[in-house]
């Protein structure tokens, strides 16, 4: 006999290919630059999108209705093929470790990790002491989905006091992220809530402030806050501001832990940043301005900058030094040939890895926290 497959098991004279919606023609007129157009469905994109995002429920009542014709018809068509589709979920569990596990990362007096449950579809965050003891987990990805009909990770940080847990996540589909903290020693959360951010956070040195980056009413991440425990967000301080929407912005700690980085730019061009993370009230200072079609990262140690660029038409990159106290681009110094390879970036400070180098060259905002201490999405 032969094996059903989706197409042989939906499409048979006894069950007939069921009629699809049509969405009707609404003509839509504008003209650009001249042009005259005219868009038959422009109606199915809501005016109101910015807003729908946050809260679905808002949707226009008509997209919604053919909306949900859609995926009747959808589910009419594949109904046929539920075993075959189970089949098909079976094969693909059976061959990744669903049990999933990071290595345990040591920061102070515990080892912080992330896993998986066998049959789980979020990721749990815990840490055990490095001491010796049972391993104690602060979030259950699985738990919390469950009181929501969406859900996704954005990603966690613990504080330097490792008392709080910072972790953010996605309820909507929405891509806007909701942070919140909790508490390790009872496992409740505070009252502080941030939404709107882009899920990640740093902490200040003292544990009473982080630094977020917010994305705006286009999804833009733009500006970077700082939000300090027990205040409303309302009251938060803006901190950096991106003035050219075409930008990307994202933070993230420096290789010392000593600063948080402001990473802003786009495909061809980057700036960084530097906030003192031991100063609740620090200013950024720039490392170098921007200049058209440079690229570049930094990494510090001590008194001095090791920096990661492709200026001076270094195709392959090439590592620079500057002091940390005259970062701009005048008092670069080649460090190494623009041959050097990424891993050689590694060896100058033992906090670094060629992986966080190849991430922190790209100016995309998706560099979310380091693996060990973020919550990996849904899978």
């Amino acid at each position: 006999m032969e094996k059903p497959t989706a197409r042989s098991a939906a499409i048979t004279p006894e069950r007939p290919v069921e009629k699809p919606p049509v969405a009707p023609r609404r003509p839509f007129r504008r003209t650009l630059h001249g042009v005259a157009l005219t868009d038959d469905y422009a109606w199915l994109k809501d005016d109101n999108w910015q807003q729908v995002l946050r809260n679905p429920a808002l949707l226009d009542a008509d997209i919604r209705s053919y909306l949900e014709a859609e995926n009747r018809y959808t589910e009419a068509i594949l109904e046929p093929t539920q075993a075959l589709q189970k089949t098909l979920v079976a094969e693909m569990r059976g061959r990744i470790k669903e049990d999933d596990s990071g290595v345990p990362q040591p920061d102070g007096p515990f080892a912080y990790l992330w896993k998986y449950r066998e049959g789980g579809q979020h990721s749990l965050i815990g840490r055990m002491p490095r001491d010796g003891g049972e391993a104690e987990v602060i979030l259950d990805g699985d738990a919390l989905a469950k009181a929501s009909a969406y859900f996704h990770f954005g990603g966690t940080r613990h504080s330097p006091d490792h008392r709080l847990e910072a972790w953010s996540a996605d309820l909507r589909g929405s891509e806007y992220f909701t942070l919140r903290v909790r508490r390790w020693q009872t496992g409740e959360d505070l009252t502080d809530i941030v939404e709107q951010s882009t899920g990640n956070v740093v902490w200040g040195h003292d544990s009473t402030f982080f630094l977020y980056v917010r994305q705006d009413e286009n999804h833009r991440p733009l500006k970077v806050y700082r939000h300090r425990l027990g205040t409303a967000q309302g009251d938060d301080v803006l901190v950096y501001e991106e003035k050219d929407s075409g930008w990307f912005t994202r933070i993230e700690e420096s290789s010392s832990g000593r600063f948080a980085v402001v990473a802003t730019g786009n495909q061809e061009t980057s700036e960084r940043w530097l906030i003192d993370l031991s100063q609740p009230d620090a200013a950024p200072r720039l490392v170098a301005a921007r200049e058209t079609g440079v690229r570049y990262t930094v990494f510090d140690r001590g008194d001095e900058l090791f920096i990661l660029t492709n200026e001076g038409d270094a195709i392959d990159f090439r590592i620079a030094t500057a002091p940390l106290a005259t970062p701009d681009r005048s008092h670069w110094r080649r460090a190494r040939p623009a041959s050097a390879t990424l891993s050689s970036i590694a060896a100058m400070n033992s906090s670094s890895s060629p992986t966080k180098a190849m991430r922190s060259i790209s100016a995309s905002p998706r560099r979310r926290w380091r693996r060990p201490t973020a919550a990996i999405g849904g899978r």
